[in-house]
Order: C-alpha cells, then structure tokens, then sequence
C-alpha cells in the first residue's frame, strides 16, 4: 500500500499519508488516532472493522458519511480503491474511479491480516468470534465466498421469521418452508465444504506458529471443527490426509439433518441446524484452549492463528500487509521476538504504539507521529529519535 487518504473516519476531519515498504511505527499517546488509521485500512481488506460491528461509529460526529481511499500496487496493476460509508443507506465502492456493482467486489484485491488486543476473543469468547474469523479468511481468499455468506444469511433470515409463524399457519407456511430448506441446505453445504477445507489448510500452520511463539515444552496447537452436520466435523483435531467430504455430500447431509429436526424448529421458531451454529475448536495439547489455557497461553493461540493466517496466505502466493494494532505492549518478551521475526519478512507492517521504545528495534523503520490530529511522518529513525 503506498498511500492512504481519510475523509470524516472516526476522529480524523482528513488524512493525506503516504506510506512505504517494510516497517512502519504509527507513535502517540492513547486516544489520539492510531488505532483509526489501521482500522481503515482493514476496512479496505474486509468492509468491516475488528472493533465494531456496524458502521455508525466509523463516520466523524456531524458527517453524513466517511471516505476510505487507498493506492496500492496488486500483481503489476496500480489500483486505487475508494469505500464510500453511508449508514443507514448503501456503500459505494469505487477502483480507480470505477465504481463496482456492489461492495463485496472489492473484497480479494486489498488483503491485511490485522493483529490486536481484541484477537484475544478468538480464544476465550464465543463461537461468533471464531466463525467470523473463519469467514474473513475465508472471502480474502476465495471473494466470492463472500456473496455465498451473504446469501445463506439472507435465507436463513427468511426462514426464521417462516418458523416463527409456521406452528401457527402450518398448511401454506410449512410448504414453503420447504422451499427455503432447499436452499439452506444448497448454501449452507457450500459454506461448510469451504470453512472445513480452510480449516485442515490453516491447521498445520497453527500448529508451527504456536510452536514457534509459545517455545519450548509448550503443548501442541491443534485445530478442529465442529458443526450441527456431524459430517462436516465432531470437534476432533484434523490429522494429515483426512479426507474430507464434499459440498454436494454437506449438502445432502445438511438437508436431512433439517428434516430430522423439522419439528423442534418449528416449535422453538429458529434454525438449529446450519453453519451459522457451528465452531472453530482451538486445541491445546489433550484439551480444548477455550476454558484450558492461561492468561499467556491465549495470547500465544490467538497470536498463532493471525501469523498462520499470513503464511497461509503467503503460501496462496500474496503478500498481505501485516498490521500490528497495540500489541507488543501486551506481549513478552519471547512473544514479542516471535513476533517481530515474522514481521521482518514482510512487505509491508504497519505497527501502531503508545511509545516507541515498546516495539523490537528491527521493527522501528518509518515513523509517523499521531498527535492533535495530525500525523506526521519520519522517514528517518534517527530523526524520531532527535524528537523524543
């Protein structure tokens, strides 16, 4: 990424940033705008944020809506991306001037891979944490993943607000029930082939990852899945040379599963089958992480599955921006040389901090101050350090 600019996003009125290769440190007190910047360009990457789950927040107070644009080099093409936040109304998305039919087209050409305090939740919250997790990764790999997820959680909006009314109706209503079933059963198939095969391609790279993080004696990282369709997994951690079954046998096993359970649905008036239940199963050595690990030890997992996310795709043959969100205050001192042993191979890092002196010396390249909302960048080492 080689320049960023904001209109109206949280705090910043504007931002006009260019920004370079390799190490980038993002310096200044809390509450002054660093986490923003990063957030933005997550944004770019995943028309979301890791720190809110609607768009409202994102826009200055007084603005009707925020502009994200970025210029970034993909394969030999210069791009320059644009995202258009409008709550309460559509997005509009632009790539070099061009707008695109509908956002989620954009997901696939800008590909971070953020890590930051609230990462933690992806080992000691809830299964929603997990799925979401697995779904990003999942649409920065394959984009039209995304529209699948989009569709299936249409349908299953649908047929909820069906079920609700279905003990009452019955005749007409539980015929077309049936109907919704089909496709629920059809997306939901697609859905879970794709989160399965990502999760046995993530797994081994979890378990490096850990390995490498956590040292010496420390438990083996594993990963599993596990879903209201037996067939797409029962917890247990994936071992080389599983075979693994395919969307059209999801599929099938998925629709019977729905029929098999047709009538709980109906008196309980939700869907209880389907991968919108399903679960990402963190394993730390006999025992899974979640309720199992320590204070360290979860960050160590949860730092594992960001860094297998950027070898995992490094080995798709991209080079993702690493962004590193406040974090290396949080680390010690092996996590944090872990760590940086892995941001050194990147393209491109950008690391946001409180105080400098907190991020590893082979991670202090450009500087940019964030302060009383400017920024300003120094290019020179040596010349944050005349400032300080």
């Amino acid at each position: 990424m080689r320049h960023l600019q904001l209109g109206s996003f949280r705090s910043w009125e504007a931002v006009d940033l260019p920004l370079t290769a390799g190490p980038t440190v993002f310096v200044g007190r809390n509450g002054q705008g660093k986490t923003n910047l990063v957030e933005a360009i997550g944004y770019l990457a995943t028309l979301g944020s890791h720190r809110v789950s609607s768009d409202a927040p994102l826009v200055r107070h007084g603005a009707a809506q925020a502009v994200v644009r970025a210029a970034l080099r993909k394969d030999d093409r210069e791009l320059l991306v644009e995202v258009e936040i409008n709550p309460g109304r559509a997005n509009r998305v632009r790539v070099n001037r061009s707008p695109l039919p509908r956002p989620r087209e954009l997901l696939g050409l800008v590909k971070t891979v953020l890590f930051a305090p609230e990462d933690l939740a992806l080992v000691r919250g809830d299964p929603t944490e997990r799925r979401r997790f697995l779904d990003e990764l999942l649409a920065s790999r394959t984009p039209r993943l995304a529209g699948v997820r989009s569709d299936y959680d249409r349908v299953l909006k649908q047929r909820n607000a069906l079920l609700k009314t279905a003990k009452l109706a019955r005749g007409n209503a539980l015929a077309t029930l049936e109907v919704w079933d089909g496709h629920l059963a059809d997306l939901g198939g697609q859905l879970l082939a794709a989160r399965v095969q990502l999760a046995t391609d993530l797994a081994p790279h979890v378990t490096e990852a850990y390995a490498g993080v956590a040292g010496d004696g420390a438990d083996r990282a594993t990963l599993g899945y596990t879903s209201t369709v037996p067939l797409a997994g029962d917890g247990t951690a994936f071992l080389p040379g599983w075979g693994l079954p395919t969307a059209a046998e999801l599929t099938a096993a998925l629709a019977r599963r729905i029929e098999e359970r047709r009538k709980e649905e109906v008196d309980r008036g939700v869907t209880l089958v389907g991968p919108h239940r399903d679960d990402l199963v963190l394993h730390l050595g006999p025992a899974q992480a979640k309720g199992y690990a320590s204070h360290g030890e979860s960050w160590s997992f949860a730092l594992a599955l960001k860094l297998a996310c950027f070898q995992l795709l490094r080995a798709d043959g991209e080079e993702p921006v690493l962004v590193l969100d406040d974090v290396f205050a949080e680390l010690d001192a092996g996590r944090r040389t872990a760590l940086a042993e892995v941001a050194g191979t990147a393209e491109q890092t950008l690391i946001t901090a409180a105080v400098a002196e907190d991020v590893p010396a082979a991670l202090r390249g450009a500087r940019v101050e964030v302060a009383g909302g400017q920024v300003h960048v120094l290019a020179d080492p040596e010349d944050a350090g005349q400032r300080d």
